[in-house]
């Protein structure tokens, strides 16, 4: 299962059955769930932790030591949950001590060629970050975010969940949920409407929160007065997230 002309670190911890391919490199304090595919030409460093059934492809670099030049070599760490696809090119790197000290990637996610996760991110369930997506340090992504291709987030940006960016999107403040964005900088241009009713969510979750949307966005209210106005008007939990995920905001919101 492991090809003869891959360097796997006697300190490294693989399922059974990991498959590596060609001339991959696993180093020391690497940890590898059952069902996983590591192709040709990969390079993991730890501490890493991967979750079952990854798959990741040729020249993809996983867990390596981050870009921030406070970064000293401290035992930071990268931890994937399970089924995440890793396509060519992808860096996804570990945290910082002065954060988190782990750069955390849940689920079911799929990374498309070039995609960046910088330190101490923090990446949901069930994500899709197109070619070439950037997320800088600390930027929080809600599940079933999706950022087009060549979308940039700045760092300490959070993204919520069910939030769709579109491709060259410029990403400097904060997405509420359920939100769709667009342009450099990024503006808010709906809800992501055709993602909520692929998922299954209920008519009168999908006009409350277009209510909701309007408060914020079309009635020339403060934020804070759309928020309130929201939780008063609407007892629905979708609604309470959208809420949620505005007043949570330190760099304000994109809109």
């Amino acid at each position: 299962m492991i090809h003869p002309t891959a360097l796997v670190d006697a300190k490294a911890q693989l399922a059974d059955d990991v498959e590596v391919g060609p001339f991959s490199v696993i180093g020391p304090e690497v940890t590898i769930g059952a069902g996983s595919v590591i192709g040709p030409h990969v390079v993991i460093k730890g501490p890493t932790v991967l979750g079952e059934r990854t798959r990741i492809f040729q020249f993809a670099s996983v867990g390596e030591d981050c870009q921030d030049k406070k970064y000293a070599g401290e035992p930071t760490r990268l931890v994937m949950g399970d089924d995440n696809v890793v396509r060519e090119g992808v860096t996804l790197h570990r945290g910082t001590v002065q954060d988190r000290g782990e750069t955390t990637i849940g689920s079911r996610n799929l990374f498309m060629a070039y995609v960046h996760v910088g330190h101490d991110c923090v990446v949901g369930n069930d994500c899709i970050l197109a070619n070439q997506v950037t997320l800088a340090g600390h930027v929080v992504l809600g599940d079933h975010a999706i950022l087009g291709g060549l979308a940039a987030v700045h760092q300490f940006c959070h993204f919520g969940e069910h939030a769709m960016a579109g491709g060259g999107s410029i990403i400097t403040k904060d997405t509420p949920a359920f939100v769709m964005i667009n342009g450099n900088p990024a503006e808010a241009r709906g809800l992501n409407l055709v993602g909520l009713k692929r998922r299954g969510f209920s008519r009168d979750a999908i006009n409350a929160l277009s209510s909701a949307y309007k408060l914020v966005y079309r009635q020339g209210l403060t934020v804070e007065q759309a928020v309130s106005e929201m939780r008063s008007r609407f007892d629905l939990p979708e609604v309470t997230t959208f809420a949620d995920s505005i007043e949570r905001s330190t760099r304000g919101i994109v809109r």
